[in-house]
């Protein structure tokens, strides 16, 4: 006599077990965990970024209306851009900075020590030796744009940087009537 392997039917999709509460609960809050993640995450980023994007559109509006000199150390990106090294420990910063589509310049003012000075020349690719004393380099146009003044009676120096395309050219002037302390006058002028 031959036994028959008696095996149980297959499942059809109606014939599923009943899903239990507890299990359905989890399912569906797991669902709900899932598109908060999904969603919520890129719209909380989307809400930051804009808020940020809008701020610095904010900053550089406020910047680019300001008239004259603005009471304040200039980026350090524009420092870099401009090749104008202010020195650590430097006061009385000021800078303001001029674009159209042909030529941008930046305009620093500051005041520092002696060591401060050779330190800013240095960097500046330039020396002492190159300040040609009672010389006024920055040029009456930008003078006028600065607000600066080079009034007579005063131990001006003054020396050109002039540096290969595309970098900037420098005409810096420095006030050393008290050669401690001196004033240095810089217009960074550069064209892309």
């Amino acid at each position: 006599m031959t036994v028959r392997n008696q095996s149980t039917p297959a499942r059809t999709p109606q014939d599923k077990l009943p899903e239990d509460r507890r299990h359905m609960i989890r399912r569906r809050w797991l669902t709900a965990v899932i598109i908060v993640l999904l969603v919520g995450i890129p719209a909380g980023y989307l809400v930051i970024s804009a808020g940020q994007s809008r701020d610095s559109g904010r900053d550089k509006e406020r910047e680019s209306s300001a008239a004259g000199l603005q009471d304040n150390w200039p980026s350090l990106m524009k420092r870099r851009v401009f090749e104008v090294p202010v020195p650590a420990g430097s006061w009385g910063v000021a800078y303001y900075e001029t674009s159209n589509w042909k030529t941008s310049r930046l305009y620093v003012q500051f005041t520092t020590t002696a060591t401060g000075l050779d330190a800013f020349l240095a960097e500046s690719g330039t020396s002492r030796a190159a300040l040609a004393p009672g010389r006024v380099t920055v040029g009456e146009r930008d003078t006028d744009i600065a607000g600066w003044t080079f009034t007579e009676g005063m131990n001006w120096a003054g020396t050109t940087v002039g540096r290969e395309k595309p970098r900037p050219t420098t005409d810096l002037t420095v006030d050393l009537t008290d050669p401690a302390f001196p004033r240095v006058y810089a217009v960074s002028t550069t064209s892309p």
